[in-house]
């Protein structure tokens, strides 16, 4: 598995991109109770072999467009699919979503085709399957259906069927494209898919999920559409405040942009992780009230789609509540994770009290093998002459802007 951190803090303030591009194994039970392992082929060419028409390309259309909703992939976890046809991943979250029926769901074709593969229907070849165990296990999985660019169907077309072959360095795998032959039926072809087809044509990767426990941004706002939104109330419960009286001066991430996708499109979007650590409300003059402020942390995360590489990214969330004049420099690290041993980068923020300079040590996270992006500090004074401009730190590119509220 694939993840990208970067952190910015004002203490601290950390993204990151994960992605997975593996083939993993299904746990079935066989005739006598033990376990046999499904690749992730061989879910793709079990989806292939199914009658899919139009009501099933509805269905996985409905939920990948829920799933990207709710701010994740363009993804059906086979989970969803075998408890509630059609639904996308973070609907459990969303208090207003209402569950959609379907006459013959995936399932119900996934189960067909398994009973007829048992050697009761006539079939001594294959091995003897249990239908229901099979399903129980896939639904216990992480294997989805990830369906990039969905964005594209003409509501017609019927599906290439894929999966992730386990190599990062791979941009072309084996597929299945379902057709409808002269007689009406379904047929199907073997043939390379590469990322360019998957834009232009209805492509199913079957991959495996790994986001599915996160809560991405907007979920979040879903339920509370103002969540992490700069403006409006704000309480102000301090005894000093080093801005001017009446007005609280905001920390803003307005928007960013990803400039390259890190790692193979079989694996999917980029889930930016957003970790914000700061001392809010900081007026100390003297070294001992430095030690009455701790850095504190909120995290949230925001995917970005292969179709948006390139275009900037609205996420108008706020970093740091309190941005004020005693913050002088920030550190500032980008990384693209590639797994090892936990590590960490030792760094530091400063902040000034009176004539000083007070620097706070940060130890933050990141793994041995980590590809680093950028790292470094940034400066109070860069931030703020550079609000609402967009800055370029390597691969991304970031726009900050510092607002203002009157109280």
């Amino acid at each position: 598995m694939k993840r990208t951190f970067w952190y910015f803090m004002k203490i601290c303030v950390s993204l990151g991109l994960a992605t997975a591009c593996v083939e993993g194994t299904v746990g079935e039970k066989g005739e006598e109770g033990g376990p046999m392992a499904l690749g992730l082929d061989e879910v793709a060419e079990l989806i292939s072999s199914l009658p899919i028409g139009n009501e099933q390309m509805s269905e996985v259309f409905a939920a990948v467009s829920s799933s990207s909703g709710n701010g994740f992939d363009e993804e059906y976890m086979m989970r969803d699919l075998f408890e509630v046809p059609g639904r996308g991943v973070g609907d459990e979250y969303v208090e207003t979503k209402a569950a959609v029926s379907y006459e013959k769901p995936m399932r119900e074709l996934i189960r067909e085709s398994l009973v007829s593969r048992t050697k009761a229907a006539g079939r001594p070849d294959l091995p003897d399957v249990d239908p229901e165990a099979f399903m129980d296990g896939l639904a216990e999985s992480d294997i989805q259906i990830y369906w990039p660019y969905s964005g594209n169907w003409d509501k017609a077309s019927l599906p290439i069927i894929t999966y992730a072959p386990g190599d990062d360095s791979r941009e072309t795998n084996v597929g299945y494209r379902l057709y409808y032959d002269r007689d009406g039926n379904i047929a199907k072809e073997k043939l390379l898919v590469d990322e360019q087809m998957a834009v232009e044509t209805p492509v199913w990767v079957i991959n495996r999920n790994d986001d599915s426990g996160l809560r991405p941004l907007e979920l979040i706002r879903k339920n509370d559409p103002g969540w992490g939104m700069p403006g409006g109330d704000i309480t102000i419960e301090t005894k000093a405040n080093p801005g001017p009286q009446g007005t609280v001066r905001t920390l803003i991430l307005k928007n960013f942009q990803m400039n390259r996708n890190y790692d193979c499109w079989f694996a999917g979007a980029s889930e930016f992780f957003v970790k914000i650590g700061s001392v809010e409300d900081f007026w100390a003059s003297t070294e001992a009230e430095m030690r009455v402020f701790t850095p504190t942390v909120t995290d949230f995360n925001i995917v970005v789609k292969r179709s948006q590489k390139g275009e900037p990214v609205p996420f108008n969330a706020v970093l740091v509540s309190e941005w004020t004049e005693q913050l002088e420099k920030c550190a500032f690290i980008i990384t693209e994770d590639d797994g090892g041993t936990i590590d960490a980068w030792k760094c530091s923020a400063v902040v000034k009290y009176g004539s000083k300079n007070y620097g706070i040590d940060i130890s933050i996270p990141i793994y041995s093998k980590d590809d680093i992006v950028w790292r470094g500090q940034l400066s109070r004074k860069f931030i703020e002459v550079n609000s609402n401009a967009v800055g370029h730190f390597g691969d991304v590119d970031l726009t900050f802007q510092i607002t203002s509220t009157n109280y």
